[in-house]
């Protein structure tokens, strides 16, 4: 079945709208996470701060990735505000991120997707590619991307390295063990963000992996609905459980291969 008899033959459009209460949530999500996280870190609590770091960058994720496919409920600067502002609080360039990834959905795990480079990889050797991936998707964009892409991406970096002098340069013990919490998310993301959800599909790069046991969704923000996600990238992460519902109601057949 190919992608469009796909879409043909699963209701989804509807999915592609909030509520306002949808849309304060997934433009919120990140909130608590940031301030219980740095509140903790403040007091010099670092291994109690650590799991709600975790959780700002998971729904920074989550946040960030509606963005990309403008699926946040809000017009294009606010959706490009989020996207700076999480740039520099999660110490990278999510336009360059925006850049890749829009073009992995294009070229999924074929010649151009450089997202999606970890995906045949083994699992350690996603995890060891990790910064080779982070420093590749920024050299990409900037190679590859248009004037705005440029400078969007530029003056994200220029803001992220105002951001860090002057955290390092005030001694800000809890900003710092926030960027170097961030940093090392960053190089995980080739193993979390794309080998999970992506090896061993090469064979039809189309159905991605997903996630369909419930108190892992719940503990991951519905983020390993990947499979869901790569039919119809335009319905935002908060619909995926009810998408995933009308996929296996109207299509029960699909190979659905678990993500962990």
């Amino acid at each position: 079945m190919t992608h469009q008899e796909l879409l043909r033959s699963v209701e989804w459009k509807d999915l592609r709208k909030l509520t306002t209460r949808e849309l304060l949530i997934e433009n919120n999500l990140t909130i608590p996470w940031f301030l219980v996280s740095m509140l903790l870190a403040y007091f010099g609590y670092y291994a109690l701060a650590l799991p709600f770091s975790g959780f700002f960058f998971l729904t920074g994720l989550r946040q960030v990735h509606n963005g990309f496919h403008r699926a946040l409920g809000t017009n294009r600067f606010l959706t490009w505000l989020s996207l700076y502002l999480n740039s520099v609080l999660m110490v990278v360039s999510l336009h360059a991120v925006k850049f890749n990834h829009l073009r992995h959905h294009r070229f999924c795990l074929a010649e151009g997707d450089y997202e999606g480079k970890s995906a045949g990889m083994s699992w350690y050797g996603a995890v060891l590619y990790g910064p080779v991936h982070m420093f590749l998707i920024h050299k990409v964009t900037l190679q590859l991307g248009d004037k705005k892409y440029r400078w969007n991406v530029l003056f994200e970096l220029a803001s992220i390295a105002a951001f860090l002098f002057l955290v390092f340069h005030f001694e800000l013990h809890f900003l710092i063990y926030h960027v170097v919490v961030m940093v090392l998310a960053e190089c995980l993301m080739a193993f979390f963000a794309v080998w999970t959800v992506h090896h061993d599909t090469q064979d039809n790069p189309m159905l991605a992996r997903t996630q369909r046991t419930g108190w892992k969704n719940v503990l991951t923000f519905s983020m390993f609905y990947h499979l869901e996600h790569h039919l119809f990238p335009a319905v935002p992460t908060i619909k995926l459980p009810e998408l995933a519902k009308r996929l296996d109601d109207a299509l029960p057949d699909v190979e659905k291969r678990q993500t962990f």
